[in-house]
């Protein structure tokens, strides 16, 4: 058993707190990593907040971080002690019909448990003050080490800066795959994207690598247009500057509309604006953000009938295993963009600090 520290949240609605934890070894197929940087994500902060249906409480939230093997459990072969590795919150077994068909990367072979904040075989590997803890997402990235099962773990290149690479554990790869992947963004269209944080600019990354050559950024908070601008939007506008709906601004700005969208904030609203914004015929929305349990999303038929499509994506369609150590590669290669996504590095213990300056947007 490992002593470590862990920012765990007992209960929903408080802030972090720094505690020591004991780490249990990992059993057959887990695997125990070392993690030495992890990001925030809105996920953490939605499921620390109480709105999430599935948040379990005592919990060690974070599925953004990047880190070495410590131990293996039984049976595990696809890495070792010492191997570069992120973690992933989305799996991939290889062996379940999802994994077998090359239009999903959503793996089920483990959503029951993960969903329950425990592992394969219903138990916890973390325990604080006798008391036991659960595990998030299937990573538990704010723990200095962590146990994960060994379908959950990609193996990197281990000259990757971490404290960057971590990134590509969720938000970066959610973005970029959504262009490239879900909506399949062609060279010469026209894209809107919704919502300007990390997952935003992501999407504007991968519009950009695809070709597209109209790249539209919308969002409240003017202070983000030039890092947006920075990664490759064209133009960005306010909702706010306008007496008319955002989508009827796009529609006519765009001659009709654009030929691809990108809700990333979580808003149902949004998410019908990005859909009516979109080209009659052709136009493709994909839902990037996650919404708050119980809500739905509304249009009017007609917008689908008139040939728009709407799209989900879940870590923007990659298949975990495979694609994320492609991805470390790509920024390796300077073909995508990570460190142009870090703002502010923090000690461990200023975790909450971190969590302020996501919901200011700084």
């Amino acid at each position: 058993v490992i002593k470590c520290k862990a920012a765990v949240a007992w209960e929903a609605g408080k802030p972090l707190s720094l505690e020591e934890v004991e780490v249990a070894p990992p059993k057959a197929h887990e695997v125990r990593i070392k993690i030495v940087a992890t990001a925030v994500c809105h996920t953490d902060a939605y499921t620390l907040s109480g709105a999430d249906p599935e948040g379990c409480f005592p919990v060690i939230l974070g599925h953004e971080g990047a880190g070495i093997v410590e131990s293996v459990g039984e049976g595990v072969t696809k890495v070792k002690p010492g191997d570069t590795v992120i973690p992933l919150y989305i799996p991939q077994c290889g062996e379940c019909k999802f994994c077998k068909n090359p239009k999903t990367n959503l793996c089920q072979k483990i959503r029951i448990t993960q969903g329950r904040g425990l592992m394969p075989d219903g138990t916890s590997r973390f325990t604080c003050k006798g008391k036991q803890l659960y595990h998030f997402m299937g990573t538990s990235t704010f723990s200095e080490y962590t146990v994960v099962a060994d379908i959950s773990v990609a193996k990197i290149d281990a000259a990757a800066p971490l404290d960057k690479v971590c990134l590509l554990g969720c938000g970066i790869s959610t973005g970029y795959g959504a262009a490239v992947n879900t909506a399949k963004v062609e060279p010469g269209s026209t894209c809107a994207v919704f919502g300007l944080g990390g997952v935003g600019l992501a999407v504007i990354m991968g519009c950009k690598i695809a070709g597209a050559s109209r790249i539209i950024g919308i969002d409240l908070n003017k202070a983000k247009y030039a890092k947006a601008k920075e990664f490759g939007a064209t133009e960005c506008v306010s909702p706010q500057d306008f007496k008319k709906p955002i989508q009827e601004v796009l529609v006519e700005m765009t001659d009709g509309g654009v030929d691809y969208s990108f809700e990333c904030i979580g808003n149902v609203g949004v998410m019908r604006a990005a859909l009516e914004a979109c080209h009659k015929g052709w136009g493709i929305s994909v839902i990037v953000g996650v919404a708050a349990a119980g809500q739905e999303i509304s249009t009017r038929p007609f917008q689908l009938v008139t040939g728009r499509t709407w799209k989900g994506t879940a870590f923007g369609g990659w298949k975990s295993v495979d694609n994320v150590p492609k991805l470390v590669t790509d920024y390796m290669s300077k073909k995508i963009k990570v460190d142009e996504f870090v703002t502010h590095t923090l000690p461990f213990e200023k975790i909450n600090e971190a969590f302020e300056l996501m919901h200011t947007g700084e």
